[in-house]
Formats: C-alpha cells, structure tokens, sequence
C-alpha cells in the first residue's frame, strides 16, 4: 500500500466530513439554517474543487468518481457539475517512456515492430490507462475480414490500419489497492449512520465494485466484453462498436479498431454534423433499454469519453433530412451482467411504468429487494399511482418547472413515506444505477425535454406482446393473479364488514395525525419551559441566601433542560 497516498485521500474525506457534520447539522439545530442554507451553493463549489485537484493529482479511483459526479446534471448543482466536468478531459498523462516500456514488456517485441506507426502523443488519458493511435501493416484480405473500407488510392496489396492502442498506467493495480483501502475506511466511518446502514450493505457495495474495478483492469476480459456486447447488436445497423485485433493485445495491452466520432457531449459539432441532438438522447435511451431489459448486458461506464456519435459519409439523408449517423461505444472495462431474477425484477417494473400500474411497479421493488422488511405497501402503491398522476407523461422541462405548492401537496400526503424511506440499494444494482444516473444527466444535457416516457411506454408494450406471444406462463400467470383477487375478494369483504359492526374500524387521517403529533411536541416543549424556568429562578434564589453549591448544580440542571429544548 501506498501509505501518503492512503492518508492523503482519508485525511480529504476526513475533512469534508467533520465539515458537513457541523454545516447541515449542528448549526440547524441552534437556529443557523439559513445561514447553512445561503452558504451551501459556495462550500459545494468549494468542495467540488478541491476534490477536482485532488484527482487530477492522484488519478485512479478518484478520477472515476468524479467522472460519475459530473455527469450528474439531473440532480447536482451545476456548480459542482461545472467544476468536476474538467476530470472527462483533464487526467494527466503518463510519460510515454514509461508506457512504452509496459507495452513492450507485454507484446515481447519493441512496439515497432508490432505496429507500423505508432503516435507517441496520447489521444486520450483515463483513469487506469492510456490511449495512442497506431497503425498496422495488414492485407487488402485482412482488410476485408475486419470489415475495413478500403480506399481507392490504394494501389499495392498493403494497407495501414488505423487503431487505438490502449496500455495499462505503469503500477495501477497498488494504486488501485491503496484507493480501494481508503474507501473501505471511508465506508466504515458511514455504515455507522443508522439511515444509510439500514438501506445499504456498504461492505458488500464496496467488495461488488473492488470486483468490477479489477475486472476492469484486464484488457482479455475487456475484449470479450466488447464481442458480447457487438454480437447482442449485430443487427441493428445503427450502433458500433470496435473490432479486437487480438493478435495485438494481451492483459495489459488493447488493441482496437479506431471508430471515432464526435464526443457525445460535444453540442456544438453534433449539430453542426446536422444532426440532431434529440435523436442521439432517443437512441441513447433505447440502446440502453434494450441493453437491460433484453440483453442482461449492459455498458456500466457511458461517460461522456466513451460514446461517440459517428456521421455516415452519404449522399442520403435519413427521413427526417437528417445526415444518417452511428452511435459507437466504447472502453468495455466496467460492463453490468443481470441475474435472470434481476432481469425479472427489471421486466416487471418497465412493464408496471408503461402500464402505470401502481401495484406491478410495487411487486417489482419486491423481486428485486429494493424495499425493507415491515414496508407499508399500500401507501407505497397509493404514492406511485399518484406519481403517475401527477407526473407522467411530462419532459425533463415540464419536471423541473412543477409548482412547488404541487410538490409539497404530494410530500405532505406521503410523508410517513419520505421519513421512513422503506428502500435499500442491493449490490446488485449498484452498477446498474450508476449507468443509469449517468445516463440521466447525459441524456438531459442533449435534450433538456426530453420525455422518458415516450420511449418506456413502446418498449414496455413490446415487452408484453413478446412474452404473451412466446410464454404460455404469461398468461398462466395473469389468469393466476385475477383469480387470487376474485377468490379473496368475499373474505376480504366480510372482515371489513365485522370490523365494522364491532366499531374496530380505523380511518387514517395524516392531516389529523400530523396535527396532534405538533400538539405533543408543543406540550413537551412548554413543560421542559416550565422545568428550566423553575431550576433558574431557584438557582438565583439559592445563590441570593448564601448556597452557591445548590444554585450551581440548579444552574447545570437548567442549561441541560434549555439545550434538551434546543436540539429536541
């Protein structure tokens, strides 16, 4: 382990979280929120930036933490999206010495010889490795099996294959290990919190991402990662993904053919390729869509460096009078695989969404282990049908301007679900949801109105007719749950008819609730009032007659009671 390295990243964390202890906790507590409040935009910035230089610095882990961060557009500030947005283009490089000699050490041969140029400039720096571009000698023959359009000006058999050459950072597996040892220490100091040891296994979250960083790290594995995921999109023509020259890459060493394009997050030369931004969230989101709930394959890592969008050279426009275009993907590293009853879950909630079936959506928190035992799943599913009434069908614009008076209604009426927050994350999921919540900022940054749901609701339906279609069990199953309702309906009547006439029925009333539970709160607060007046007002009494040892301990009595008020 690398010990300064190690105490660096723990002493950083360390801070920022005795400060947010004292900011959002302590000062609340004697009468400073607002003031918590109106510094908050600032001590993010700060924070933000202070971690940027710090992963910029030290690279490894911390730089796909960042990354993850800033593409968070959909529910971070901006001050912290802006400031970590630099991490997708500003890891440093390594020397090319240094790289060189991994490279040769892995290939056997000095690179040269292996490659017929080779750029000893970067293209791209990440986190664990590093990127050149290259050439390789190879036959119009080979040309052809690798699927490689050859150009006209070629005249002779030879041909210079362009590729990206991907080399492992020199000692990244004990820089992995010192970063992965700070967040283990990191992760001890948080499942002490109640809240969040309650809803997640923060042990197992971090042995499941330990496992995926080091998958990530062996370049065979990448490999047979980006054929699975070529094979499962062999016939949709509008997605690619590079070819593996295999007899050029080893555990530390890929390399791939060169399929660059325009940087998804490159706005500006998206449309001025003509091409719309719109369309590359649509199929963004359907790739994934199809990646998750088709597949059981998913690309975990869909940052901004790893999607490009690749305009076709064609006289033709797509229907639209779009240029026709292909969405590539890259860097294969960190890929999610679903377990059948996962994929099962996942199935179960697209089809409860696109159904707006509050009780199927409920059922699929289930199968997946989303909700806590002793959950309330009545109110749980009386709060998705209200969301689905409130809010489905709106864009990413029409979401972010809901009347606040809307928002409060709904919180206010589900707030027993909000305090308790019954949800806990399974490690399986975890790669899934960082896909997605990156997926998420991505997709709202190339469309702010974006509507999710016009893609969820088709696929959702496709989903139906395909297992209707093609799994008797469908329909066995949706025969089996009507009948259930039906045969329980009587008994269910007949109880809620006894406990009637015995006067054992009970109406919920949250507002009601609510209101005595102040009452009570009012109550005990004018008691410890009446209780510190009291030790105060004999405190100075005492002191007045001579008997300072009494008034003393009278005096602490009513400090404990007035802070007893403060922080109760």
């Amino acid at each position: 382990m690398l010990r300064a390295r190690y105490r660096r990243i723990i002493f950083f964390f360390a801070r920022i979280l005795v400060s947010e202890i004292f900011w959002d906790v302590v000062f609340p507590r004697i009468g400073l929120a607002k003031w918590s409040q109106r510094t908050r935009s600032k001590r993010m910035q700060k924070i933000a930036a202070n971690f940027r230089y710090l992963a910029i610095q030290m690279g490894g882990v911390l730089i796909k933490v960042g990354q993850f961060l800033s593409a968070r557009v959909d529910i971070l500030p901006s001050v912290v999206t802006d400031e970590l947005a630099g991490l997708q283009d500003e890891v440093p490089s390594e020397a090319f010495e240094a790289m060189r000699k991994v490279a040769e050490a892995e290939l056997g041969f000095p690179l040269l010889d292996k490659y017929a140029e080779f750029d000893p400039e970067p293209l791209a720096a990440a986190s664990l490795g590093q990127a050149h571009l290259a050439k390789l000698r190879i036959s119009q023959e080979q040309a052809q099996q690798l699927g490689y359009l050859i150009p006209q000006s070629v005249e002779n058999d030879e041909i210079f294959y362009p590729v990206v050459v991907k080399i492992q950072r020199p000692n990244i597996e004990q820089i992995i290990a010192t970063d992965l040892a700070a967040i283990q220490t990191a992760g001890g100091w948080i499942k002490r919190y109640r809240p969040i040891r309650k809803r997640a296994n923060v042990t197992g979250l971090i042995a499941e991402f330990t496992r995926v960083l080091y998958e990530e790290i062996d370049y065979l594995n990448e490999g047979k990662n980006a054929e699975t995921f070529a094979a499962n999109f062999i016939n949709d023509p509008e997605v690619r993904v590079p070819k593996v020259i295999w007899t050029h890459t080893t555990r530390r060493v890929l390399t791939l053919e060169d399929v660059r394009g325009i940087k998804i997050n490159d706005y500006e030369g998206i449309t001025a390729a003509g091409i719309s931004k719109s369309d590359v969230a649509g199929r963004l989101v359907n790739t994934y869509l199809k990646q998750i709930f088709e597949d059981g394959f998913f690309h975990a890592d869909p940052h901004p460096g790893n999607l490009f969008v690749k305009p076709i050279e064609s006289t033709e426009d797509d229907t639209n009078g779009q240029k026709k275009w292909l969405l590539t993907f890259i860097d294969f590293g960190m890929v999610g695989r679903m377990r059948p009853e996962i994929r099962s879950g996942l199935r179960e909630l697209l089809i409860g969404v696109g159904l707006q079936d509050a009780t199927r959506v409920v059922k699929a928190y289930q199968i997946l282990g989303i909700l806590l035992p002793g959950a309330d799943i009545s109110l749980l599913e009386r709060a998705e049908g209200e969301m689905f009434k409130r809010f489905w069908g709106k864009g990413m614009d029409e979401l972010s301007q809901i009347n606040v008076e809307e928002i409060h209604d709904f919180a206010y009426e589900f707030r027993d679900i909000l305090y308790d927050m019954p949800f806990q994350l399974p490690q399986d999921l975890i790669f899934l949801g960082r896909a997605i919540g990156i997926l998420s900022g991505m997709c709202t940054g190339l469309d702010p109105q974006i509507n999710i749901f016009h893609h969820l609701g088709p696929f959702s339906q496709k989903i139906i007719r395909e297992e209707a279609q093609h799994d008797w069990r469908y329909w066995v199953n949706e025969a089996g749950d009507i009948a259930r309702k039906l045969i329980i309906l009587p008994s269910r009547a007949d109880a809620l008819i006894t406990k009637l006439e015995r006067g054992e029925l009970n109406v919920k009333d949250p507002q009601l609730t609510d209101n005595i539970k102040k009452l009570e709160k009012t109550v005990s607060k004018a008691v410890a009032g009446i209780i510190f007046a009291t030790f105060l007002v004999t405190s100075i009494q005492l002191s007045i007659t001579g008997q300072e040892v009494y008034s003393w301990i009278l005096r602490v009595a009513a400090l404990l009671t007035f802070l007893w008020i403060i922080f109760k």
